[in-house]
């Protein structure tokens, strides 16, 4: 008989798609907990019969507040509960932080039983670098927000990972080729499910390719780091300095044309400084 579970916050993966991607440590956890906070209960409840599981459930969602979060870390004192996400890692584009924080603010042990995460996942299967890599979550869905949130990253050497749904693809692959060009990229579609695929091209080809298309499942876009760039020389940086100079003051003509040439901010402001004089 396995022993209980000593009181406190539970922070269970769950499968993507799979089932039989849970753990046998998530699995035993789901089943001895005295409670279960699931996004969607009727999602989750297609898991727990999966395992045998039959602990009550309460839904936790973007939408709870803090009176229900207060609730609910009061009987972390005596019980030990589990949260969960419909798919993958709670807290990763889903609910869950504040809950943790409250937790830990209020002397609780916190568990994390990690597991399944379509963002790794995907990464393993595209094919780019995954030395570093930043996880962007969803792209906000108007277009001047989108743009703003491509530009803020655009610049960073890292691979980056997108969440997206299949009506919104078509136009989101738009707006990353747009901005950041002809980069390699993979989209993941349906992970670890019977028509599981994942994409290769560059940008410009999966805009195309998906373009007009609602693609079903939740999808993982994937983008390759930016091309290296070599050095900025002092001709190309006084060149580029002298015209933002005319518009911009020296602070704010370096960042603008530190960002644009790839180069360190520092020394593109003592280089505006000298010209200004």
């Amino acid at each position: 008989m396995t022993a209980p579970l000593t009181p406190g916050l539970y922070v269970v993966a769950t499968p993507i798609g799979n089932l039989g991607d849970i753990s046998a440590r998530a699995a035993d956890t789901l089943r001895n907990a005295d409670r279960i906070l699931a996004e969607d209960t009727r999602v989750t409840g297609k898991l727990l019969a999966h395992i045998g599981a039959k602990a009550p459930m309460s839904r936790y969602d973007d939408h709870s507040d803090e009176a229900a979060r207060k609730a609910i870390v009061a009987r972390l004192t005596n019980e030990a509960i589990a949260l969960v996400s419909d798919a993958g890692t709670p807290l990763i584009s889903d609910p869950g932080y504040k809950l943790v924080r409250d937790a830990r603010a209020a002397g609780h042990q916190v568990y994390t039983l990690p597991g399944p995460c379509a963002a790794i996942a995907a990464l393993s299967l595209a094919g780019l670098p995954t030395d570093r890599f930043l996880f962007a979550g969803f792209l906000p869905a108007k277009a001047k927000a989108r743009s703003d949130a491509i530009a803020e990253i655009a610049a960073v050497r890292s691979t980056l990972v997108f969440y997206e749904s299949g009506p919104r693809l078509g136009e989101t692959l738009a707006a990353l080729a747009s901005q950041l060009g002809k980069r390699d990229a993979a989209v993941a579609r349906e992970l670890t499910k019977l028509h599981e695929e994942c994409v290769s091209g560059s940008l410009d080809e999966l805009s195309e390719k998906y373009a007009g298309i609602a693609p079903k499942g939740e999808i993982v876009i994937v983008v390759g780091p930016p091309a290296a760039r070599a050095e900025t020389s002092d001709a190309e940086l006084d060149g580029a300095l002298d015209e933002a100079l005319k518009r911009l003051s020296p602070s704010r003509a370096a960042s603008e044309v530190a960002e644009r040439l790839g180069m360190p901010r520092k020394r593109a402001y003592a280089r505006a400084l000298e010209l200004s004089r």
